[in-house]
């Protein structure tokens, strides 16, 4: 922070430049009251500065694992190479995962009991994470809700690009009508999977049907009854890309279930690439997340920022790969 920002902190604050110096550094010697008075006009002056608080934050201690979900073939894989990178590094993982986690370890707990934490898909508001990270406290997102702000650091799939290639996919098969089944728009993922359909239909010249467009939560079940509705209709699609694995196996027992072959009369493709893709007659076409390798990168993005390193880039994107299998194929 420039001398002068801290030279307008102190005078909004009716404090000394030394005070706000010791709470950017986070000396204990500045009372409660003090400490939050300076901390709230950092924040409204440099909203960027993050105000650390070494005196709470033990470099050596606990790492907490939060997933509030139910540890599936999805999160599990995922929550499994965090906590076996952390165990490599001779860590003390503190679990918290399940639909309860969340009342459990509130984010306010965590700067005062854990050297950091990785949260998967954490469920509260961007400003609870980025008034924890001005906290000073060390934590990485995997797989975040909503789009991270430049402060908070986390680590993703490329759903934009997955998305574009697997559409691209049935297009260069002759697919022209597709329809799609997406996840929640108020989820990153969903609305990033969707953005790269719409770029792969674009880049071909076609315009988006949104009357072929289904957005339900990731279950099988609802995969199930959108690919009904989407097979109904008076011309049905004859591809259909499902932006999650469970709702392209609803899918196919949907089209199974008005006598189709797949691929022969309609193509589907899924998204993830876990153990169901390939458990499926024929086997899904979808495009393969690096859910093991988001949850190492994400322990060795917390272990700088729990050293102090400088850490240049804090949001990461790894790649993912389109893996095509027996259920697309030419439309008929």
């Amino acid at each position: 922070m420039a001398h002068s920002s801290v030279r307008q902190i102190a005078a909004d604050c009716g404090v000394s430049i030394a005070t706000v110096s010791r709470v950017l550094n986070g000396h204990t010697s500045v009372a409660p009251d003090t400490r939050a008075r300076v901390e709230a006009a950092i924040a409204a002056r440099a909203p960027a500065v993050l105000v650390p608080r070494r005196s709470t934050i033990p470099r050596s201690g606990p790492v907490f694992v939060r997933c509030p979900y139910l540890l599936s073939d999805y999160f599990g894989l995922i929550v499994s190479a965090v906590t076996e990178t952390l165990r490599l590094q001779d860590r003390v993982v503190h679990l918290d995962a399940g639909e309860s986690s969340q009342s459990s370890h509130p984010l306010a707990t965590l700067a005062g009991s854990a050297a950091g934490a990785i949260l998967v898909l954490p469920p509260e508001d961007p400003a609870e994470l980025l008034a924890l990270r001005r906290r000073g406290f060390p934590f990485v997102v995997v797989d975040p809700r909503t789009r991270p702000t430049p402060d908070i650091a986390s680590v993703s799939a490329a759903h934009v690009t997955g998305a574009r290639r697997v559409t691209a996919h049935l297009l260069e098969l002759g697919h022209r009508r597709i329809g799609v089944i997406a996840g929640p728009q108020e989820w990153l993922a969903g609305s990033d999977r969707l953005a790269g359909h719409h770029a792969a239909m674009g880049q071909a010249g076609i315009l988006s049907d949104p009357a072929l467009i289904r957005l339900v939560p990731p279950t099988l079940e609802e995969g199930f009854e959108a690919a009904g509705h989407l097979l109904d209709l008076p011309e049905r699609p004859t591809a259909l890309v499902c932006f999650n694995d469970k709702i392209a196996v609803g899918a196919l027992r949907a089209a199974q279930a008005r006598g189709l072959d797949v691929p022969r009369d309609l193509s589907v493709t899924g998204f993830d690439d876990i153990d169901i893709s390939r458990a499926t007659t024929p086997e899904l076409t979808t495009v393969r997340q690096p859910l093991e390798e988001m949850g190492r990168t994400a322990v060795a993005l917390l272990s700088r920022l729990m050293n102090r390193d400088k850490v240049e880039a804090l949001h990461m994107e790894l790649a993912t790969e389109l893996v095509v299998r027996g259920s697309t194929g030419p439309p008929s």
